[in-house]
């Protein structure tokens, strides 16, 4: 006996930029599901290297869009969208994969209200080597209407491309995304203005597989200062998009917003204690920053316990030395800085936290 739900058509689109030693494992986890209507796309950026012949060897069972020049996350995304046709889609960074039954219990749980659907991610090497979970399993996913938290913060507890699907009615509504501001982290946008047109609903277990690989070590103020940088301005990006997304639906976001954001604060005081000069905001100090960042800690949706530790964090970060400041910066944003002793301690301490 089937029933309806085995019979909604669901897209993956893969979004691949010189991922080829990656894209197989990434093509052959969308065309392995166990639900049966999957249609597969490959969107290649404009890549350097054989991601080409990859896709080209599996001839007719994918949907292969090829770009004429490099546009980005946000590009590919559009591409791939455009070439779609399921009512539920998923994209896929071509460097991670999913499990065989993601995309059954994705359809199993969907219902006519559901805008965006989110589930954990095994953590895994370049080797398939589980290290972990994404997000870790002590912090709870925001799900229902989430409205409240983004009008009042930009943002609630949810995760990467390769752990989400999303209703092609909802997105429709905020396609297609702006290729400038979203050419890395095409993410961002889809999450922050999808909620909007319906509710988010969570799966705990993981369905699939988020790969980290490269280098983990660089110069400190260069690694750290450049990826703070980049997030805060990603932020206000995400921010000046849901403040005109929230006008059409009758909703207003406070020009402010980020300053009740703890994740957005920790990246803001990084970049502002790490290299001031390049500091995208001015008028920032640290005591202001570490300050919001304590009060927005204690607003969050984890142990009090938690939230004490990223409060105390926070006024650390704003109330000590720069020199010392900038290393427990690094010992909480950047794993590989820690001593062993405090890995040790962060390990238990997360645990016993959660």
């Amino acid at each position: 006996m089937h029933s309806t739900q085995d019979h909604i058509p669901v897209s993956i689109i893969i979004a691949n930029y010189n991922y080829a030693r990656f894209l197989r494992n990434a093509i052959d986890s969308a065309l392995g599901q166990s639900h049966g209507e999957v249609e597969v796309i490959v969107v290649d950026d404009a890549s350097t290297d054989d991601s080409a012949g990859v896709i080209a060897s599996y001839g007719s069972r994918i949907k292969a869009c090829i770009r004429p020049e490099n546009g980005g996350h946000g590009a590919a995304f559009n591409t791939g969208f455009a070439a779609s046709r399921g009512a539920i889609v998923l994209f896929l960074d071509a460097d991670d994969y999913l499990y065989p039954n993601a995309v059954s219990e994705i359809v199993a749980r969907w219902d006519g209200e559901v805008a965006q659907m989110q589930f954990r991610l095994h953590i895994v090497d370049e080797r398939q080597r589980v290290k972990d979970v994404f997000p870790p399993p002590e912090v709870p996913f925001d799900s229902g209407d989430v409205t409240p938290q983004l009008m009042r913060r930009a943002r609630y507890q949810t995760t990467v491309t390769s752990g989400l699907a999303f209703a092609r009615s909802a997105l429709e509504s905020i396609m297609p995304v702006p290729e400038q501001e979203f050419r890395q982290g095409a993410d961002g946008y889809l999450v922050t203005l999808i909620p909007l047109y319906g509710t988010v609903k969570s799966i705990d277990t993981c369905l699939g597989a988020y790969r980290m690989h490269g280098s983990n070590h660089s110069v400190f103020a260069d690694k750290l200062g450049q990826r703070a940088r980049w997030r805060v301005e990603h932020d206000f990006h995400r921010l000046h998009a849901l403040s005109h997304q929230a006008e059409d639906v009758g909703l207003e976001v406070p020009p402010d917003a980020n300053l009740r954001d703890p994740v957005h604060l920790e990246e803001r005081l990084a970049s502002l204690c790490v290299d001031s000069r390049r500091h995208p905001v001015a008028e920032d100090s640290r005591l202001s920053l570490a300050a919001a960042g304590a009060a927005a800690s204690m607003e969050m949706n984890v142990s009090l316990r938690r939230r004490a530790m990223l409060a105390a964090w926070f006024l650390s970060v704003g109330l000590l030395p720069r020199r010392m400041a900038q290393a427990v910066l690094s010992w909480k944003l950047v794993a590989s800085s820690r001593p062993a002793f405090l890995a040790r301690i962060s390990k238990t301490i997360r645990y016993v936290a959660g």
